[in-house]
């Protein structure tokens, strides 16, 4: 999709977003939820984008030689550690897995067309998520034969998955699972890829979407017992900060025709605004969790960690909306046999930026001044849409052990 009047479009977002703001600043002041006595109470954390590009297959490869640990040759455990003591403590831990994977010892792939180690699986396991959506405009990047392979490594891994089905029947089921005693639904659809587009005898295989398709995915949830009902969406422009108006269109249809409870968009690869729409969080876009692009941006870096906790109240549930801030640090290209400059980063490592900020040991002023970057710029596209207001979206200040 090109845009071809970004100013216009830029004032018809900020018209529109005036409107939603207004109309749901008059609705939290007329009802506020009372929280129920002894009620119930959960917290969900989810993440960006999962892309594991060529640098970073490398990376795991040299993990792998240092810890001796991981799966034919590869480790990802060095890379994704630094998000464990946040991932670990949520009660449902959501990622989103973009691509699919191959053999153990490859080949893989890099963009366009996605094949990706298996073995990151079993680090997302291991740092604490529960379950992933598969929908994404990569899904059939190699056809309904790696769609396959991929449920059934992310079932060897432990992981929940929702979006993508090996069978007819599989695709009618819902992913529920018992999260402190709630019933709690995973939905996932996206957008089609037009490189390699579902063919139409195994359109069962993919969720596409299409607003009656979600609603019937969530009445089916609610007719298994979901009592909530969270969505992932994979939607947008690559690369723009701020939702596009089919985003902002398809946001205000699904928190006005669904009762699904959380919107957690994907695809952008950079960060996007978290707001209230009708009484309803949606995170337009959570950037990369875990990417290297092949020229990065500083942006495509850095990512948020949303985290929503869920109280009972006497009618539904109250929502409170908290984020985390992090960043893929990117080693210096150097040439072959130079040094990289002084105090540079060695590895890449996903970084949780507010416990390299508060506990810095002996961190360089460069990499401080990137940390800070990071946190100020996350922080300003995420309130864009003036979450920090009436919304009350804030920092989290969980303890990280």
């Amino acid at each position: 999709m090109t845009l071809r009047n970004p100013l216009r479009i830029a004032r018809a977002a900020t018209a529109f977003a005036a409107t939603i703001a207004v109309t749901t600043a008059c609705t939290s002041a007329a009802s506020a939820p009372q929280v129920k006595p002894g009620g119930r109470s959960f917290t969900v954390a989810a993440a960006g984008d999962v892309l594991i590009h060529p640098e970073l297959v490398d990376q795991a490869a040299k993990d792998a030689k240092k810890t001796g640990e991981g799966e034919a040759g590869l480790d990802f455990g060095p890379l994704l550690a630094g998000i464990k003591p946040v991932i670990s403590k949520a009660d449902l831990a959501i990622c989103h897995m973009e691509t699919p994977v191959g053999n153990p010892r490859g080949p893989f792939e890099g963009y366009p067309e996605f094949l990706v180690p298996p073995q990151i699986l079993t680090t997302l396991k291991g740092v604490g998520y529960d379950t992933c959506s598969t929908a994404s405009n990569h899904t059939y990047d190699h056809g309904l034969g790696a769609v396959r392979r991929t449920l059934n490594a992310m079932d060897k891994a432990g992981l929940g998955h929702t979006g993508s089905a090996r069978t007819p029947e599989e695709a009618e089921k819902i992913n529920i699972r018992d999260v402190n005693g709630v019933k709690v639904a995973h939905l996932s659809f996206s957008w089609m890829s037009f490189l390699n587009p579902t063919p139409e005898k195994e359109k069962w295989a993919f969720n596409q979407i299409d607003t009656d398709a979600i609603k019937d995915a969530e009445a089916r949830a609610r007719e298994k017992g979901a009592e909530v009902v969270i969505l992932s969406v994979h939607w947008g422009l690559e690369h723009y900060n701020e939702p596009s108006i089919p985003q902002l269109e398809l946001a205000e249809r699904l928190t006005t025709e669904t009762g699904v409870d959380l919107v957690i968009g994907h695809h952008a690869h950079v960060v996007q605004p978290i707001q209230k729409v009708n009484g309803t969080w949606v995170a337009y876009s959570l950037g990369n969790q875990v990417a290297r692009h092949s020229s990065p941006t500083g942006l495509t870096e850095e990512g948020a960690i949303g985290w929503f906790e869920f109280r009972e109240t006497t009618d539904g549930w109250d929502v409170a909306a908290r984020y985390a801030t992090t960043l893929v640090d990117i080693p210096p290209e150097v040439e072959a046999g130079e040094k990289p400059p002084a105090g540079a980063v060695e590895d890449h490592r996903l970084v949780d930026v507010r416990r390299a900020l508060e506990t810095p040991g002996d961190l360089s002023e460069e990499r401080l001044a990137r940390y800070r970057l990071a946190a100020d710029r996350t922080r300003g596209f995420l309130y864009n849409r003036g979450a920090p207001g009436g919304d009350g979206l804030k920092e989290l200040t969980l303890e990280r052990d």
